[in-house]
């Protein structure tokens, strides 16, 4: 590779409920941003009582990007965007404890920080208005309006919300598998069996999640399972996907409200579930019959890579703690 001096880099970090991906690249959006260097981190969001734990991700992170940027043979980034779950409720710590290290480390003159629902939504679709929803271990549904800007539906976390998501599904496959377990009514044979092989008994089960800082991912992990014993003819998991789906649906028609024929999509891990995805289109249709279901450009990392290459000025309209652009650098 030739030497990356004198060149613009950019660099991109999105934070999941069970993993980090970094991009590095150059050039600019929408001519021509080409990711050259990337990184994947098995390393789980971690939740303290400040939100989200902005030290743990540093340490995780800028390794990694110094890595990216030395192999790449580039002084630093012009500017770095970083989309995190959960940012908008839970990320005090991050935008207390990012800036400075990541200006120091890159030499970043420019940072944004935003929800990993704005990263999707921009990788998904760019300027053009619309809705994406993300699923992974949550669930939000994110609309761009011409008029009003950034229209969250949900997102309210593994608690309060994040209703037909990755934690949600897994949460509710659990669920049924303790029922079966007691002998109550809504139970499922199959999914106790797929919980008992992935946790071992399930008496152990509030044990073994309850204390967890990272139990919305462990909950998550169950989600393929329900998909497995739906996909199988389960019909408790079958109905559990399909309470999912509407609860999706209803996000994405609260997010569009006032959109006319509105840009759709859906993004990330969780629509890889056999089915959920047809699902929430055929129940969307109820609401939204003039939806314009879209493929995706591209996932929340090159959302994050056209946020960081439009600093200090996106076309997209900053709304603290959806999207809040910094200028970091000297």
């Amino acid at each position: 590779m030739s030497d990356g001096a004198g060149e613009h880099w950019f660099a991109g970090v999105d934070v999941g409920g069970t993993g980090i991906r970094i991009a590095l690249a150059r050039g600019g959006w929408p001519a021509a941003l080409t990711a050259v260097r990337t990184a994947e981190l098995a390393a789980p969001a971690r939740i303290t009582a400040a939100g989200h734990d902005g030290e743990a991700l540093l340490a995780a992170v800028l390794p990694a990007l110094r890595g990216l940027l030395d192999a790449a043979g580039a002084p630093g980034a012009t500017a770095v965007a970083v989309g995190a779950t959960g940012m908008a409720l839970l990320g005090r710590d991050l935008a207390a404890r990012l800036p400075g290290p990541l200006a120091r480390e890159t030499g970043a003159r420019s940072l944004a920080l935003a929800s990993d629902a704005i990263t999707a939504h921009i990788g998904a679709l760019g300027t053009r208005h619309g809705v994406v929803v993300a699923g992974g271990t949550g669930l939000v549904a994110v609309g761009s309006h011409p008029e009003d800007g950034w229209r969250r539906a949900d997102g309210w976390g593994q608690l309060l919300g994040d209703c037909g998501g990755g934690a949600w599904i897994g949460r509710a496959g659990l669920e049924a598998a303790l029922r079966q377990h007691d002998g109550r009514a809504g139970g499922s044979a199959l999914l106790l069996a797929l919980a008992t092989e992935e946790f071992g008994p399930v008496a152990g089960l509030p044990a073994a999640l309850q204390p967890r800082a990272d139990r919305a991912a462990l909950l998550a992990a169950f989600a393929p399972a329900v998909g497995r014993a739906a996909a199988e003819g389960d019909p408790v998991a079958a109905l559990l996907l399909d309470r999912a789906a509407e609860e999706i649906a209803a996000s994405a028609t609260a997010a569009a409200a006032g959109l006319p024929s509105p840009h759709l999509c859906l993004t990330g891990g969780l629509f890889r579930l056999p089915g959920l995805a047809d699902a929430v289109r055929r129940h969307v249709a109820a609401y939204l019959p003039d939806a314009r279901w879209t493929t995706p450009d591209g996932p929340p990392l090159l959302g994050a890579l056209r946020l960081a290459s439009t600093l200090p000025s996106p076309p997209w309209p900053p709304s603290p703690p959806l999207l809040d652009v910094l200028a970091v650098g000297g």
